[in-house]
């Protein structure tokens, strides 16, 4: 900032013993106050990082408690499910057999849609092709027909599969090309 005042412009030929303006406390005061803002910023920058550190403790944790959460509902939901699995396949023999009609007809329909809800699937039928992944291959025949891939001749339980996750394998024949 320039002065207004010309008579303070400082000349560069002067010498350098030119006297300096304020007492001496004045200028020993102004490298203290200097130090005590340094000591000041860097408590602040702590305390920030300190902040900015716990805020990610927390938001880590946060995430966690959730997933956690999420993996003991679904446990709990293919415990139910596992628990059910006799019933499923006694209304999968009821309906190779044409026995599902009348009242029984809308106890089937409900608990499908209950499946649904909970992302159920029920796999598993004759003419698939074979995936060791999803199925249970039991026993094998001689394949029938012009296919080049192993496939399934056979169903004797279906698969069950909930979201991505395998609750009971499809245990099978197969008919294998070889």
């Amino acid at each position: 900032m320039i002065p207004d005042d010309a008579s303070q412009l400082i000349d560069i030929d002067s010498p350098v013993d030119a006297p300096v303006e304020g007492t001496a406390e004045e200028r020993s005061a102004e490298p203290a106050a200097s130090a005590r803002e340094e000591d000041l910023e860097a408590a602040l920058a702590e305390r920030t990082a300190d902040l900015q550190r716990l805020h990610a403790e927390y938001v880590n944790y946060k995430k966690r408690v959730d997933r956690d959460r999420d993996v003991a509902r679904l446990k709990g939901v293919e415990s139910v499910v596992n628990d059910l699995l006799p019933v499923v396949d006694a209304i999968e023999a009821a309906r190779q057999h044409d026995q599902v009609d009348g009242g029984f007809k809308l106890v089937v329909e409900a608990l499908q849609k209950v499946f649904g809800k909970h992302g159920l699937v029920v796999y598993g039928e004759v003419g698939e092709e074979f995936d060791p992944h999803l199925h249970e291959a039991l026993m094998q025949v001689p394949l029938e027909g012009d296919h080049t891939t192993t496939v399934i001749s056979a169903v004797m339980q279906k698969g069950i599969q909930m979201g991505d996750r395998i609750v009971r394998p499809a245990r099978v024949g197969v008919a294998d090309p070889n």
